[in-house]
């Protein structure tokens, strides 16, 4: 896919480039908000601190009615469910939605917690995660 037939989607707050179906960046990968790339690459890296770092200093996660806040909580839950456990995500679909600061990625997850694929949905405020939906498809 060439620049010329993406077109631009602001997600973030900043500009962000990606094709009109989201998915099939230059090398096939997805293009991604800097905050949710960082929540995939630094959990599969094994980075809590960057992956709490991805995160808004009261951020919530609501992980299928768990609620976590703050930096506090999300690192418990990053030691519970996610490093912790070994998780690896893999992106499969993008999808928007009507907020422009929320998008719902479909992962793929595998580790030694939780294994499946399913959608998350991810709000931002400005270049962090402010919000963190994990409920059942």
């Amino acid at each position: 896919m060439t620049l010329a037939n993406r077109e631009e989607v602001d997600i973030t707050g900043a500009r962000a480039r990606r094709p009109a179906a989201i998915l099939g960046g230059m090398d096939g990968e997805p293009l991604l908000p800097t905050a949710l790339r960082t929540f995939i690459d630094a959990t599969n890296a094994g980075d809590s601190d960057a992956f709490v770092a991805a995160f808004t200093e009261d951020a919530v996660l609501d992980d299928w009615g768990r609620v976590f806040r703050g930096h506090a909580g999300i690192a418990d839950w990053n030691r519970t469910d996610n490093i912790g456990v070994g998780s690896q995500f893999e992106v499969v679909g993008l999808e928007r939605t009507a907020d422009p600061h929320r998008l719902v990625a479909t992962l793929r997850v595998t580790g030694g917690g939780y294994n499946g694929t399913g959608p998350i949905t991810f709000e931002f405020r400005g270049d962090r995660i402010a919000r963190v939906e994990i409920a059942p498809a």
